[in-house]
């Protein structure tokens, strides 16, 4: 690794943030980094870092179709990096804003769906007939308690106590390692036999490997793993991992509407139940919501 790569890499550390939010700031620094040394770019230190590097690194990137919505990202990733090192007047040029880099007008809605009951059941065989017991318990975290991958990696710390809530017949489970913020948040339990398999499928594996749910030396390797063999099952495009939490939104709302509860007030609930707030409905209902096939 050359040394402006291991010097970015360290100020995106720095900036600080939840573990993916820090992951992904090394990775788009580390692709940043990577154009700087293919194109052979000379530079020496993070001062020597000029606008036109960063407008030729976003002209790459859209030369390979990559979306504007993530492009905005790795723009903030990439300011909030530069700040670290005081990079203020670079950052704030209006050469490297949005609407001048063409980055602008980006929708929120993004590409992913829920996945179905049966691509769920397809998924989830395949992780069990591959061996792979640690993803497999994973995978039913995450559809039916809505868990993020961060969040389900961790979990382990939390299964015993989600076992006595479920077996005392609580409504919901507090999920508190892993999240956004480290905000815990009580999330509903919807379908009571299969969280309650869930939970019990995950404290028989984690009991045969070192305490862990995915046995890994770090945080980083754990989730690479998790990411890497979601992939490998056909979780990718607008199938992701995401999806599953995708799925659970739905029975979410469709329980609190079931409920009797207004859509606004539905969604709010649905909202705070997935770690967001009570004032992101709408966002919950145009993300959140997009059915899958089988839901049409």
């Amino acid at each position: 690794m050359s040394n402006i790569k291991k010097v970015l890499q360290q100020l995106a550390r720095n900036a600080k943030g939840s573990f993916k939010t820090v992951h992904d700031r090394e990775v788009i620094i580390g692709r940043l980094a990577n154009y700087l040394k293919d194109n052979n770019i000379q530079v020496k230190n993070v001062e020597h870092i000029k606008t036109k590097h960063i407008e030729g690194y976003i002209q790459s990137r859209q030369t390979q179709r990559v979306s504007k919505r993530t492009l905005q990202n790795e723009m903030s990733a990439i300011r909030r990096t530069l700040s670290q090192a005081g990079r203020e007047k670079l950052i704030k040029s209006e050469r490297l804003s949005s609407k001048t880099l063409n980055i602008h007008n980006a929708s929120r809605q993004g590409t992913k769906i829920a996945i179905t009951d049966k691509q769920f059941e397809a998924v989830l065989n395949k992780a069990i007939e591959n061996g792979k017991e640690d993803i497999a318990a994973a995978l039913q975290l995450c559809r039916y308690i809505g868990l993020r991958g961060a969040e389900v990696v961790r979990c382990n710390q939390s299964l015993k106590t989600w076992q006595t809530a479920i077996n005392e017949s609580k409504d919901t489970l507090r999920v508190v390692f892993g999240t956004k913020g480290k905000r815990p948040r009580d999330t509903r339990i919807i379908n009571r036999e299969r969280v309650k398999h869930a939970v019990d499928y995950a404290i028989k594996i984690v009991s045969k490997q070192n305490g862990k749910l995915i046995d890994k030396p770090n945080l980083k390797q754990t989730m690479n793993y998790w990411h890497d063999q979601a992939k490998t099952l056909g979780l990718t495009g607008k199938i992701a991992p995401h999806s599953l939490r995708y799925a659970f939104t739905h029975d979410l709302m469709n329980y609190y509407m079931e409920e009797g509860y207004p859509e606004e007030e539905a969604l709010a609930m649905t909202s705070m139940d997935l770690g967001h707030g009570d004032g992101r409905g709408h966002y919950i209902k145009t993300v959140y919501g997009k059915k899958g096939e089988d839901d049409e």
